[in-house]
């Protein structure tokens, strides 16, 4: 039987994970058989430029902390080798560098997560990660609005040439 000790240093870690859960904007559950150690440290630091946190937990840990964190609905992903990837700011790019690492590695995958309280399957995380960032869409909004205004310079500058004309 395990020792006080021992049960008293999981209780604090799956309290210190459940609180980490609770702040996470984005918390993603992959599997990552077959990747070797090269390929997981190229992965951690580009999830580190995002301020992202990955770590292979003990599943039964990591079910402990999401209960209770509450989070309900990803305990059926706790199976195999999962790693834990959370993110306390920004969850797109988060998402967009897992889906990026899982296209160009066939063994990785996505099994689940939570967005922004959401529990959200790998296909909904697949799509979300597929779309553009923040600042292409806002550059793509502002080119179909400069495009409305130079259109209606040109038609104005047009009208003006007939008025003259006449």
């Amino acid at each position: 039987m395990a020792s006080e000790k021992i049960i008293n240093q999981k209780k604090k870690e799956v309290t210190e994970l459940a609180n980490k859960m609770k702040e996470a904007k984005i918390i993603l559950l992959t599997d990552y058989r077959g990747i070797n150690v090269s390929d997981v440290t190229g992965l951690r630091a580009e999830l580190r430029k995002s301020n992202s946190e990955y770590k292979v937990i003990k599943n039964n840990i990591t079910r402990r902390a999401l209960a209770e964190a509450g989070i309900e609905g990803l305990e059926n992903l706790l199976e195999g080798p999962t790693a834990v990837i959370m993110n306390n700011e920004d969850y797109l790019e988060t998402a967009k560098a897992i889906y990026n690492y899982s296209k160009d590695n066939e063994f990785y995958k996505i099994k689940g997560g939570v967005i922004d309280g959401k529990v959200m399957t790998a296909e909904e995380i697949i799509t979300l990660a597929k779309l553009p960032s923040k600042e292409t869409l806002l550059s793509m909004l502002a080119g179909a609005l400069l495009a409305n205004i130079s259109k209606l310079a040109v038609a104005l500058d047009q009208v003006k040439a007939q008025k003259e004309n006449a």
